[in-house]
């Protein structure tokens, strides 16, 4: 889902200047022609190219907001929760049939004027008309104030999320932050990422494809510890629930060199059993330890240093 697709929103002033301009450049070029017929004729023509053009610019508008906007309902498991911990899901909705509405009734109010203007035989109730019609239609978009602000911010949130593809094997790489799960998703996919040398640096999920006999695989470097979900950030809860709902694998990277304490790596590698997710142990570093510290806790743990290896193991667990 091309969630950074979806078109900035703008305040009902904007929608209402735009389609009045449009209508009143279209009139002002159809006024320096010679119109044929008489005052009330002309002034006809001109008034139902106003309502026909003002409905084709503001109903174009909003259903750009509905077409860029997600199906809510029809969205993976995965899209549709971190709608829900993200933003007010229900609101969202709401909001979006709010949009729906107004289209609804500018082509109402627009199919309405445009018979009573024709079917008007008096010059002064035509420009009555014409005036009623532009205030039904800005009062339309302005009781949408609200839902198009609160559409503004969902699609601030929405177009941070990743763009993962839910329907590939997908192995999580997982671990305190600035213990080398970065330099790994490198290594194993040859993809070349940002690395940078401070904690909680990394700003999303990222994502590169290892590809196995024409069969693609999709590695996620998750950010943040995954271990308080009422405490995570946007950014964390991404990577909780790519690891609830996406992951079939899990690389577990350890890092004896300790930016963080040993102890807390051990709780988090813990934490994750309950997942039901098979894992595979990485020690990363390795060329920064002593050999006896790495075959100590290797014999707590069974882990693997070799990336060639750590690619077999996973190609096999995944029937690969």
């Amino acid at each position: 889902m091309a969630f950074q697709d979806i078109i900035t929103i703008e305040s009902p002033q904007f929608y209402i200047d735009f389609a009045f301009k449009a209508a009143k450049k279209r009139t002002d070029l159809m006024r320096s022609k010679k119109l044929t017929g008489d005052k009330l004729n002309i002034i006809r023509q001109i008034y139902l190219i106003k309502i026909e053009t003002v409905e084709s610019k503001l109903v174009g508008k909003l259903d750009q907001i509905l077409q860029s906007f997600p199906r809510l309902d029809d969205l993976d498991d995965f899209y549709k929760e971190l709608v829900k911990v993200t933003m007010d899901y229900p609101e969202v909705k709401k909001s979006l049939g709010g949009v729906n509405w107004a289209i609804t009734k500018i082509k109402s109010f627009s199919r309405g004027y445009k018979a009573k203007i024709k079917q008007c035989q008096h010059y002064t109730k035509t420009v009555e008309y014409q005036k009623q019609y532009f205030g039904r239609i800005s009062s339309v978009i302005k009781q949408i104030k609200d839902e198009l602000h609160l559409l503004e911010d969902a699609r601030k949130v929405l177009k941070h999320f990743p763009t993962i593809k839910t329907s590939l094997p997908t192995v999580a790489i997982v671990g305190f932050p600035n213990i080398g799960k970065t330099t790994l998703l490198y290594k194993l996919t040859g993809s070349k990422p940002e690395i940078d040398s401070y904690a909680f640096t990394t700003k999303s999920i990222n994502t590169a494809y290892l590809i196995k006999d024409k069969k693609k695989i999709q590695f996620m470097d998750t950010p943040g510890t995954l271990n308080r979900f009422n405490k995570m950030n946007n950014i964390e809860k991404q990577a909780y629930l790519a690891l609830e709902f996406l992951t079939h694998h899990i690389i577990y990277v350890f890092d004896l060199t300790e930016p963080f304490p040993l102890k807390e790596q051990i709780a988090l590698y813990k934490s994750l059993l309950s997942h039901k997710i098979p894992i595979t142990i990485y020690l990363s570093k390795v060329d920064l330890l002593k050999k006896d510290k790495v075959d100590e806790f290797s014999k707590k743990f069974s882990v693997t240093t070799d990336i060639k290896e750590l690619k077999s193991v996973i190609l096999k667990k995944l029937k690969l």
